[in-house]
C-alpha cells in the first residue's frame, strides 16, 4: 500500500496563552495542500523494518514507526516493511512529520482492516503530536487548544493558485516559541477567515512572523516579494520558515 501524506498551511496563527504544562493555547486555520507531499509505502512482512529516502530527517526515531508501535500495542497486527520518501521540507511549518504519522495510522487501519473510526484514529494521532489529528480527515479546520480541538469550516481555495518559497532555513519549534509573547487576540480568527480573501492581508496574522522576520530578514523580503508579484494574501506558515502566497489564477 502506498499513501501520499500531504502538507498543510496555516491561515492565521495566534499564540494566545502558555499553559502550566509548557504547551501553548492557539487559534489557527489549517488548510491541506496537495502540491507538497511525501510518499509512504507499507507492506506486511515477517520482520519489521523502516527505511527512508529523500530529505534526511534528524534523530534516531520516526513518527511512522511510533504510529505502528501504537497500534501494535493494542491490536494483533503483523509486522510491516515501511519506506518513507521524504519531500516536504523539514522545519518549514508545513506539518510534514505530523502528516506522515497520521497517514501511517490510516494506512495501517486499512491494511489490517481494524475498522477504527476517524474519532478513534484522531485519539491515536494525538498521542503522536498535537497537529497529527488534523490529517486524519485532512480537510479545512479551525484549530484551537494546543491543536487538538478542531472544527470543520467551509473554506475552498481551489480557485486560487498557491505559490511556496522555502528559504532553506530550518526554524525549530522551540526556537520559534521563544520569540513569541502569548496574548489574547483582539479579533476572532474564525470571523476574519470569513472575510473576503482580499481583506486577509490587513486582518489575518501569524504571530510567529514578528520574531522570525526580525531574526531572519530574508523571510520578510520573501513575503514582500510575493505581494509585489501580485499575491492577494501571503504568510509564513506554522512557526516557519516556508512562505506562501495566494494568487488569482
Amino acid at each position: 500500500m502506498i499513501v501520499y501524506p500531504n502538507a498543510k498551511i496555516n491561515i492565521g496563527l495566534n499564540v494566545l496563552e502558555k499553559q502550566a504544562d509548557g504547551y501553548h493555547k492557539l487559534s489557527s486555520v489549517f488548510y491541506p495542500v496537495n502540491e507538497l507531499c511525501d510518499m509512504l509505502e507499507i507492506l506486511p512482512s515477517m520482520h519489521f523494518s523502516f527505511s527512508i529516502s529523500g530529505i534526511a530527517i534528524p534523530g534516531n526515531s520516526n513518527i511512522c514507526v511510533k504510529a505502528f508501535e501504537l497500534l501494535k500495542a493494542d491490536f494483533e497486527i503483523e509486522n510491516v516493511t515501511m519506506h518513507l520518501h521524504k519531500q516536504i521540507p523539514i522545519g518549514a511549518g508545513l506539518g510534514g512529520g505530523s502528516a506522515d504519522g497520521a497517514f501511517a495510522l490510516k494506512a495501517l487501519n486499512e491494511l489490517f482492516k481494524l475498522k477504527l473510526s476517524n474519532i478513534e484514529l484522531e485519539d491515536y494521532a494525538l498521542q503522536l503530536g498535537a497537529d497529527c489529528p488534523f490529517f486524519i480527515e485532512n480537510s479545512p479546520k479551525y484549530i484551537t487548544g494546543i491543536g487538538e480541538k478542531m472544527m470543520n469550516i467551509n473554506l475552498d481555495l481551489s480557485a486560487y493558485k498557491l505559490k511556496f518559497i522555502f528559504p532553506e532555513l530550518h526554524i525549530s519549534t522551540s526556537e520559534a516559541y521563544k520569540g513569541v509573547i502569548p496574548k489574547m487576540s483582539e479579533s476572532d480568527l474564525l470571523n476574519l477567515i470569513n472575510q473576503p480573501i482580499e481583506n486577509w492581508k490587513a486582518l489575518v496574522k501569524n504571530d510567529f512572523e514578528i520574531a522570525a522576520f526580525a531574526k531572519y530578514p530574508q523571510l520578510k523580503k520573501i513575503k514582500e516579494k510575493l505581494y509585489a508579484d501580485g499575491a492577494i494574501y501571503s504568510s509564513m506558515t506554522g512557526s516557519g520558515s516556508m512562505i506562501y502566497g495566494v494568487f488569482v489564477c
